[in-house]
């Protein structure tokens, strides 16, 4: 994807290793039980990735479940609200600098698809950390993934993230890492409109099997929000790039990843949706471009 010609945002922190200061804002559900069962665990929010073991350390391996579930906390204005960073020292990696470029190309999208409505966007924050940070959900680990914070608005990302995407899933290509990106935005998005809080509260009166049904939703729309950005931005896709974030796509499904860590795929425990669903709705962001498309909400949608 060609983005190079993209000022980077200048919505973007670094906290380095270990993360900085320690933010206020809402605990989030599941960021401080990183080591657990994996009955326990699926049915939890968590990051795009977390570590879980199972009978011990000797048997540990990384669930990503991709463009990771948003993270409870206080969405109310006693929230953190991130810093952004007028520097730009955030972006002095060529990891960091492509994401902030993404960051910057998804600012420009979402403002002209609001203004379309009559609305005003407000851009998230890109927090870069290294092996661990703090969010105004609590603490972020690497072995999260990148995730969204609704009590700061913001998006954490160890960029590692995307090293372990190419060579641990086979998810590989710059595309791939702009989806895991836009994916996050997707979820700022719904964050604006009301959809998650509207969730949120339904999964408070709802089952775990019915909250995870929810949450499935939740991420195939941001997944189709990531795919309308994509097709907003069609004149800078290069040749492989629709291949590249279709296949990130499938190797986060929960069906793939319950394989790959050698579980039989169990649906009422699924939270981000099969690799065939988290697909067919980047497909759908691709192909349409109209964000109102996306409504995985609709009787019959998913």
């Amino acid at each position: 994807m060609r983005l190079d010609d993209l000022d980077p945002s200048k919505n973007v922190r670094d906290q380095g290793r270990g993360g900085g200061r320690s933010f206020g804002g809402g605990g989030g559900g599941g960021l401080g039980l990183l080591l657990s069962f994996l009955p326990m665990l699926l049915g939890r929010k968590m990051g795009c990735g977390t570590i879980l073991l199972i009978g011990g350390a000797a048997l540990a391996f990384l669930y990503f479940s991709g463009g990771g579930m948003q993270l409870a906390g206080d969405t109310g204005a006693g929230g953190f609200q991130s810093e952004s960073s007028g520097a730009n020292v955030a972006c002095d990696t060529q990891e960091e600098l492509f994401a902030c470029q993404v960051l910057a190309s998804t600012e420009q999208t979402w403002d002209k698809l609001f203004q379309q409505q009559g609305e005003r966007y407000r851009p998230t924050t890109l927090t870069f950390y290294d092996q661990s940070g703090q969010s105004g959900c609590g603490a972020a680990q690497a072995a999260m993934g990148p995730f969204y914070c609704p009590a700061d608005q913001g998006v954490y990302l160890d960029t590692s993230f995307f090293r372990e995407m190419s060579t641990r899933m086979g998810a590989k290509g710059d595309f791939a890492q702009a989806y895991v990106i836009a994916h996050e935005v997707g979820h700022h998005i719904q964050n604006l409109t009301g959809v998650a809080d509207q969730v949120r509260k339904a999964q408070g009166r709802a089952s775990k099997a019915e909250g995870n049904a929810l949450q499935v939703r939740m991420e195939l729309q941001a997944d189709c929000y990531a795919g309308v950005w994509a097709a907003q931005n069609a004149d800078r896709m290069e040749a492989g790039d629709v291949e590249e974030g279709l296949n990130a796509a499938h190797a986060i499904g929960d069906d793939t990843l319950m394989r790959g860590a050698g579980q039989r795929p169990v649906e009422s425990m699924f939270t981000h949706g099969s690799s065939e669903q988290r697909m067919a709705w980047l497909r759908k962001g691709l192909q349409t471009g109209n964000p109102s498309t996306c409504d995985t909400f609709a009787q019959g949608a998913v």
